[in-house]
């Protein structure tokens, strides 16, 4: 199992009042409702696309923003630019085809999208991210020593008891989208290469039922596949964003 010693666990200790003031946790009122009937995960195995040298829902935009290497991708598809509702899939690429791995609902920032992100706008950020640490307060669910993401596991992570309960897991289990950040540090790691305006510690995490400050959260289900499924060694990237953006 992957931990984190050293300057990471100092990071994780140190972050952790800047990270729950950028990702997760309650986003205003009503925001436990936004989320209120939203179907649970959904799995499809080995699923082609129609045209499967290209990911659905993706416009030529977006598929030339993927990096040439990247060889998974996990695409977020907001339900609308001002909607907290999301749907994430993986995908994998064998050979020159894209396949469908699994499906999960999910949220977004309680706002919806953005193509300008800003700290605290409740909004998430539209675009195509590399996706290479994470982290949590549970072990690491790869038990394969040395195998997928660098993992920081700390109690640091923890949301604090002041809010709800519901809110209490969010990061369990997280993993670092790579906006604003600095790669190959913990998740929770305050660096801000593009200045605190622009926001940060922007992750994949678990899910409460609702919208999040700027995350991307997913069932517990989602998390564990995730993080013993993706591989520094297959470049993963996020694409995200509401459905329009993606096809444009």
């Amino acid at each position: 199992m992957r931990t984190g010693t050293g300057r990471r666990a100092a990071v994780a200790a140190a972050a952790l009042g800047f990270l729950l003031a950028a990702c997760g946790g309650p986003s205003g009122p009503g925001a436990r409702e936004a989320g209120s009937g939203h179907p649970s995960a959904s799995r499809s195995g080995g699923a082609a696309t129609a045209d499967p040298t290209a990911i659905p829902g993706l416009g030529e935009r977006f598929h030339r923003r993927i990096p040439a290497d990247s060889r998974q991708v996990v695409a977020v598809y907001g339900e609308g630019v001002d909607s907290a509702r999301s749907t994430v899939a993986l995908y994998t690429k064998r050979g020159s085809a894209w396949h469908r791995d699994r499906v999960w609902a999910a949220h977004n920032g309680t706002k919806g999208w953005t193509t300008d992100h800003h700290e605290n706008d409740k909004r998430s950020p539209v675009g195509v991210f590399t996706l290479s640490d994470a982290g949590g307060v549970l072990p690491d669910p790869d038990g394969s020593p040395g195998a997928g993401l660098p993992y920081t596991r700390s109690g640091s992570f923890a949301a604090p008891r002041s809010w709800g309960r519901s809110y209490w897991h969010d990061f369990d289990y997280v993993i670092a989208i790579d906006y604003n950040r600095v790669k190959g540090t913990p998740p929770n790691d305050p660096t801000r290469p593009e200045g605190t305006s622009k926001g940060g510690s922007i992750w994949l995490h678990m899910d409460h039922g609702s919208g999040t400050s700027a995350c991307v959260s997913l069932p517990q289900e989602g998390m564990e596949h995730l993080l013993r499924t993706l591989e520094p060694d297959l470049h993963p990237v996020v694409v995200m964003g509401d459905r329009a953006h993606l096809r444009a």
